[in-house]
């Protein structure tokens, strides 16, 4: 994704906002604790942020995007920034010595130095314990940003020391919104919206030919299931099975299945609720009506029952000629 101010904005507006105006009033603290969920704006809205106390020209709180300290960074070699990520399965001692002692050297440049701890809740203890004494009293214009998806992580001696800063999850109309923006169709938008909260997993998938395949081969079976149960066979055997050859997949897809029977009973209903798959909204609009919401129920129930199958390594072609059954039937698994 692109990483203009404007879309950084549209993530999180409330947290850009209170950054803007920490450095408006020349607040800005000496450390940082980003922490939320994946998918949350923490590694855009932190960049987004560094550059602005990197810029050399910032006008109303918001970078240049043409002076060296901002080209320097688009371009990851800024001198006074150094970013560490875990080595391994932990974020070491050994670097964090390194990154003291490359932010206790003169600066190549003038001004602030930063350092940003990705994923910092993989610091070991020894790591953890190196770095508190520097994170409270660095030496010179020093600030940390530490990242993490997992706050009950990080050590409550490191949490004192930063501001922290809780990235709420994006509401799915924004996100939708977000990758409209991006140049995804609205209907594609919305099935990936439903899928993950990440924005960034919303895009490879959007983009990627086989989960296109796979989409529209699941709405072929919907078709063929409300039809009648020889061409939901002939679609499972023919379209299905040689498009889904791993286990991920295949959830993947039941995943989706389910997602268009959840939009056909809210059809069914009524409901003005956000659909998965809007671009399908006529198919279901005409066979709602036919459909009772008990055997929409069952429909529902047989699909989850297969994830569950699924998971116990049941063979993948008997899995779907039953569930194709129980579907046309009503039935579920027993």
């Amino acid at each position: 994704m692109s990483e203009n101010l404007s879309d950084v904005i549209k993530l999180q507006p409330v947290i850009t906002k209170q950054l803007q105006m920490v450095f408006q009033k020349n607040r800005v603290a000496h450390a940082y604790l980003f922490e939320g969920a994946r998918g949350t704006g923490k590694l855009a809205v932190m960049r987004s942020f560094v550059k602005l106390l990197l810029c050399e020209q910032p006008v109303e709180n918001v970078s240049c995007e043409t002076c060296r300290g901002c080209r320097r960074f688009e371009s990851g070699n800024h001198p006074n920034l150094i970013q560490v990520e875990p080595d391994g399965q932990d974020i070491k001692k050994d670097q964090m010595l390194q990154l003291i002692f490359e932010m206790n050297k003169t600066a190549l440049e003038a001004g602030r130095k930063i350092y940003v701890l990705h994923r910092a809740d993989r610091l070991n203890i020894s790591a953890a314990n190196t770095l508190l004494k520097f994170l409270e009293e660095p030496e010179g214009l020093v600030t940390a940003f530490l990242l993490t998806e997992k706050p009950y992580a990080i050590l409550s001696t490191i949490r004192s020391r930063c501001q922290i800063i809780s990235f709420p999850s994006i509401p799915y109309e924004e996100r939708v919104k977000v990758l409209v923006d991006e140049g995804l169709t609205a209907s594609m938008a919305a099935t990936v919206s439903m899928l993950t909260n990440d924005l960034e997993e919303s895009l490879r998938l959007a983009k990627d030919d086989q989960f296109a395949q796979v989409r529209k081969t699941v709405l072929k079976l919907v078709e063929a299931v409300e039809t009648n149960v020889h061409e939901a066979m002939l679609t499972v055997h023919e379209d299905w099975l040689p498009l889904l050859k791993e286990k991920e997949d295949t959830e993947q897809a039941l995943d989706l299945l389910l997602f268009a029977y959840r939009d056909l009973v809210a059809v069914k209903a009524n409901s003005n609720t956000l659909f998965t798959y809007p671009d399908f909204l006529p198919f279901y609009q005409q066979h709602a009506h036919h459909c009772s919401y008990e055997h929409l129920s069952n429909k529902i129930e047989a699909i989850l029952k297969a994830k569950q199958q699924l998971h116990r390594n049941m063979n993948r072609t008997l899995l779907m000629e039953q569930l194709m059954l129980n579907m046309q039937e009503g039935f579920s698994f027993v």
